[in-house]
């Protein structure tokens, strides 16, 4: 029996996945995933860990490096409604996986609850973020987790308190293959001044990030207390460029990719930035792109 025989109807192969990824670089994936449910996802993760076959998932694809000659094994996008649903009940929410950052912040703000406006101009899904504990001075995003759903690569379902996850730097204790959905606690706040607020912090974050229509990605995390873009600009590193990529002027710690860009451009300008700091100042980066 084939791998995918009776999943046909959401599973494809040789399927690209440069569209997939804010970088638009890579080649296919041997086997790609859309499934429409709970149950479909279960039963493809199941069959494919079985079999011993490699399964990935995919979301707003903003800090994934595919290679150029692609992925073997099955990569998952959680695209379908039923894992992008947004319910919100008083001061509490509750968002699937796949939903994306940008309706997470509109549904917030319009229903008065306080927080989510920090992730304004922030891409990927709550998954992603959720993984990645995504923070900001004074918020990180774990504070308001109540609890979770996963999944494991057995298909086996569970869900934590928030209790039972820790949050740290850009990152969490998650370490299972799906975030089905999560239900988080916001303080209320008059939606208007909450507006006010996200119109603030979007002005002030579009003019260090680069424009929505650029290929872009965030390199390196920041290391406690300082900032990964002034380590870069101290080390003289600010404007690097190898071939059809270079670093972003306003943001150096974020990479833009032009017309001809390989892969193999990006990962010998994020080592050769690394070791320019490195070399420099004595820090070693971390990356925060996913080099798969």
């Amino acid at each position: 029996m084939s791998l995918i025989s009776g999943f046909e109807h959401f599973v494809r192969e040789n399927e690209p996945l440069s569209p997939l990824t804010s970088l638009r670089l890579g080649g296919p994936a041997e086997y790609f995933a859309e499934p429409t449910t709970v149950e479909e996802l279960a039963a493809i993760v199941k069959r494919f860990s079985e079999a011993g076959v490699s399964v990935r998932m995919i979301g707003a694809g903003s800090n994934v490096l595919v290679p150029d000659s692609g992925v073997s094994g099955l990569v998952i996008h959680l695209s379908a409604p039923a894992f992008c649903q947004i319910e919100i009940d008083g001061n509490r929410m509750r968002v699937g996986g796949g939903a994306r950052l940008s309706h997470l912040v509109s549904n917030a703000i319009r229903e008065g609850l306080n927080g989510p406006q920090h992730l304004v101009g922030m891409p990927g899904t709550i998954g992603g973020a959720l993984h990645s504990n995504i923070s900001f001075p004074n918020v990180d995003i774990g504070t308001w987790v109540r609890s979770v759903d996963v999944m494991k690569r057995s298909g086996e379902q569970l869900t934590y308190s928030g209790e039972d996850v820790t949050f740290s730097s850009r990152e969490s204790s998650l370490s299972e293959l799906v975030i089905l959905a999560v239900e988080a606690e916001f303080e209320k706040e008059d939606p208007a001044a909450l507006t006010k607020q996200l119109q603030t912090l979007w002005l002030v974050k579009k003019a260090k990030r680069p424009p929505a229509d650029f290929n872009a990605a965030y390199l390196f995390k920041n290391p406690f207390g300082e900032s990964a873009a002034d380590l870069i600009d101290s080390a003289g590193m600010k404007g690097t460029s190898v071939g059809g990529v270079s670093l972003f002027d306003a943001n150096p710690n974020y990479l833009v990719t032009e017309s001809g860009a390989t892969v193999a451009d990006v990962i010998k300008l994020i080592e050769t930035v690394r070791k320019g700091v490195h070399e420099k100042l004595d820090v070693q980066l971390e990356t925060a792109i996913q080099i798969w």
